[in-house]
Protein backbone atom coordinates (compact mmCIF):
# COMPACT_ATOMS: atom_id res chain seq x y z
CA UNK A 1 0.00 0.00 0.00
CA UNK A 2 1.26 3.83 -0.96
CA UNK A 3 0.95 6.88 1.49
CA UNK A 4 -1.95 7.76 0.11
CA UNK A 5 -4.19 4.75 0.81
CA UNK A 6 -3.14 4.39 4.85
CA UNK A 7 -5.34 7.06 5.35
CA UNK A 8 -9.17 6.68 5.82
CA UNK A 9 -10.74 5.27 2.95
CA UNK A 10 -14.03 3.27 2.31
CA UNK A 11 -14.58 -0.10 1.04
CA UNK A 12 -17.17 -2.10 -0.26
CA UNK A 13 -17.50 -5.60 -2.00
CA UNK A 14 -18.96 -6.45 -5.46
CA UNK A 15 -20.03 -9.34 -6.80
CA UNK A 16 -20.91 -11.34 -10.41
CA UNK A 17 -20.80 -14.85 -11.26
CA UNK A 18 -17.85 -16.18 -9.32
CA UNK A 19 -16.10 -13.05 -9.37
CA UNK A 20 -15.61 -10.87 -5.97
CA UNK A 21 -14.07 -7.36 -5.84
CA UNK A 22 -13.03 -5.76 -2.65
CA UNK A 23 -12.82 -2.45 -3.70
CA UNK A 24 -10.97 0.59 -1.45
CA UNK A 25 -11.74 4.66 -2.76
CA UNK A 26 -10.67 7.52 -1.11
CA UNK A 27 -10.41 11.14 -2.12
CA UNK A 28 -7.01 12.02 -4.22
CA UNK A 29 -5.18 15.57 -5.66
CA UNK A 30 -4.31 12.81 -8.55
CA UNK A 31 -6.83 10.36 -10.23
CA UNK A 32 -5.35 6.53 -10.01
CA UNK A 33 -6.77 2.82 -10.58
CA UNK A 34 -5.00 0.17 -9.35
CA UNK A 35 -6.51 -3.37 -9.89
CA UNK A 36 -4.91 -6.02 -7.96
CA UNK A 37 -1.47 -4.35 -7.66
CA UNK A 38 -1.26 -3.73 -11.61
CA UNK A 39 -2.41 -0.29 -13.50
CA UNK A 40 -5.83 -0.98 -14.35
CA UNK A 41 -4.93 -0.02 -18.04
CA UNK A 42 -2.40 -2.87 -18.12
CA UNK A 43 -5.30 -5.30 -16.34
CA UNK A 44 -8.06 -4.87 -18.98
CA UNK A 45 -6.99 -5.10 -22.31
CA UNK A 46 -10.58 -3.69 -23.77
CA UNK A 47 -11.60 -0.83 -24.21
CA UNK A 48 -15.47 -2.12 -23.57
CA UNK A 49 -13.53 -3.41 -19.74
CA UNK A 50 -11.73 0.10 -18.99
CA UNK A 51 -14.95 2.04 -19.84
CA UNK A 52 -17.40 -0.96 -17.56
CA UNK A 53 -14.98 0.06 -14.65
CA UNK A 54 -15.18 3.68 -14.63
CA UNK A 55 -18.75 3.74 -15.55
CA UNK A 56 -20.38 4.44 -11.48
CA UNK A 57 -17.64 7.39 -11.62
CA UNK A 58 -18.13 8.90 -14.94
CA UNK A 59 -21.63 8.46 -15.63
CA UNK A 60 -22.94 8.23 -11.71
CA UNK A 61 -21.09 11.23 -10.57
CA UNK A 62 -22.65 14.64 -12.12
CA UNK A 63 -20.97 17.78 -11.75
CA UNK A 64 -23.19 20.47 -10.05
CA UNK A 65 -23.05 24.00 -10.50
CA UNK A 66 -20.91 25.61 -7.90
CA UNK A 67 -19.29 22.00 -6.68
CA UNK A 68 -15.91 20.04 -7.29
CA UNK A 69 -16.32 16.43 -8.74
CA UNK A 70 -13.48 14.51 -6.65
CA UNK A 71 -10.47 12.62 -7.84
CA UNK A 72 -10.35 9.03 -6.54
CA UNK A 73 -7.46 7.17 -5.40
CA UNK A 74 -8.91 3.25 -6.52
CA UNK A 75 -7.40 0.41 -5.53
CA UNK A 76 -9.48 -3.22 -5.83
CA UNK A 77 -8.60 -6.67 -5.09
CA UNK A 78 -10.41 -9.12 -7.36
CA UNK A 79 -10.66 -12.72 -7.71
CA UNK A 80 -12.65 -15.87 -9.64
CA UNK A 81 -13.89 -15.71 -12.77
CA UNK A 82 -13.18 -13.98 -16.49
CA UNK A 83 -12.21 -10.67 -16.98
CA UNK A 84 -15.56 -9.32 -17.98
CA UNK A 85 -17.27 -10.85 -14.96
CA UNK A 86 -14.58 -9.07 -13.21
CA UNK A 87 -14.76 -6.01 -14.10
CA UNK A 88 -18.67 -6.08 -14.08
CA UNK A 89 -17.88 -7.06 -10.12
CA UNK A 90 -15.48 -3.68 -9.84
CA UNK A 91 -18.09 -1.57 -11.52
CA UNK A 92 -20.90 -3.45 -8.88
CA UNK A 93 -18.27 -2.72 -5.98
CA UNK A 94 -16.85 1.15 -6.81
CA UNK A 95 -20.68 1.77 -6.95
CA UNK A 96 -21.22 0.61 -3.32
CA UNK A 97 -18.30 2.32 -2.06
CA UNK A 98 -19.27 5.79 -3.57
CA UNK A 99 -22.54 5.40 -1.54
CA UNK A 100 -21.39 4.82 1.06
CA UNK A 101 -18.64 7.89 0.79
CA UNK A 102 -22.40 9.89 -0.44
CA UNK A 103 -25.65 8.88 0.12
CA UNK A 104 -27.00 11.50 -2.48
CA UNK A 105 -25.45 9.62 -5.31
CA UNK A 106 -27.69 6.65 -4.62
CA UNK A 107 -30.79 7.59 -6.77
CA UNK A 108 -28.62 8.19 -9.51
CA UNK A 109 -26.34 5.00 -9.63
CA UNK A 110 -29.62 3.20 -8.86
CA UNK A 111 -31.21 4.52 -11.69
CA UNK A 112 -28.41 3.31 -13.80
CA UNK A 113 -28.30 0.12 -12.94
CA UNK A 114 -24.85 0.08 -11.45
CA UNK A 115 -26.47 -1.07 -7.50
CA UNK A 116 -28.23 -4.38 -8.45
CA UNK A 117 -26.43 -7.50 -8.49
CA UNK A 118 -26.50 -9.09 -11.45
CA UNK A 119 -27.61 -13.10 -10.20
CA UNK A 120 -27.09 -15.06 -12.97
CA UNK A 121 -24.39 -17.74 -12.93
CA UNK A 122 -23.46 -21.40 -14.02
CA UNK A 123 -26.67 -23.89 -13.01
CA UNK A 124 -25.18 -26.87 -10.98
CA UNK A 125 -24.87 -30.31 -12.71
CA UNK A 126 -27.61 -32.94 -12.06
CA UNK A 127 -26.85 -36.80 -11.21
CA UNK A 128 -28.34 -38.76 -14.37
CA UNK A 129 -27.78 -36.01 -17.10
CA UNK A 130 -24.91 -34.80 -19.27
CA UNK A 131 -25.38 -31.19 -18.57
CA UNK A 132 -27.30 -28.70 -16.00
CA UNK A 133 -30.45 -29.61 -18.44
CA UNK A 134 -29.17 -31.93 -20.88
CA UNK A 135 -30.38 -35.48 -20.53
CA UNK A 136 -28.72 -38.25 -22.39
CA UNK A 137 -30.65 -39.93 -25.92
CA UNK A 138 -33.62 -41.62 -25.02
CA UNK A 139 -34.53 -45.19 -26.99
CA UNK A 140 -37.13 -46.98 -26.72
CA UNK A 141 -35.06 -50.35 -26.66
Amino acid sequence: MDKETKGKYIEAVGRRKTSTARVRINESAKASFVVNDRDAKDYFKTEGERRLILGPIVNGIKAEAGKVVPKWNVEVHVMGGGTHSQAEAISHGLARALVAFNVELRGNLKTLGYLKRDPRAKERRKFGLKKARKAPQWSKR
